[in-house]
């Protein structure tokens, strides 16, 4: 029971967060607008991408040696910020095809 309830707060891997819907809240950028918050978003997500798996592997290395996820403990998961930010990206690509 312990070991499930610490492994389940361990920070996920950035490839294993679903996006949050952003439906079409960019419909109303100009295609340059759009262009420009994609290329920043994008550049967000790899950051916020980069610190999550500097998590992840704090809360498996933390796990392994002392019994705790470190990593989200110190407040390392960025799991909510990577969601919204994976959904501004695909929100943006599908405001682009119709550029």
């Amino acid at each position: 029971m312990l070991t499930t309830l610490i492994v389940s707060a361990c920070a996920k891997r950035p490839d294993a967060i679903a996006p949050v819907s952003m439906g079409n809240a960019f419909s109303g950028l100009s295609c340059n607008q759009a262009q420009t918050m994609l290329a920043t978003e994008r550049s967000n997500l790899a950051a916020l991408s980069a610190e999550q798996n500097s998590a992840a592997t704090g809360d498996a290395v933390g796990v392994f040696l002392l019994g705790l996820p470190i990593g989200s403990a110190t407040g390392g998961d960025k799991e909510g910020a990577i969601a919204a930010s994976k959904g501004k990206v695909i929100a943006l690509e599908n405001r682009l095809l119709s550029c």
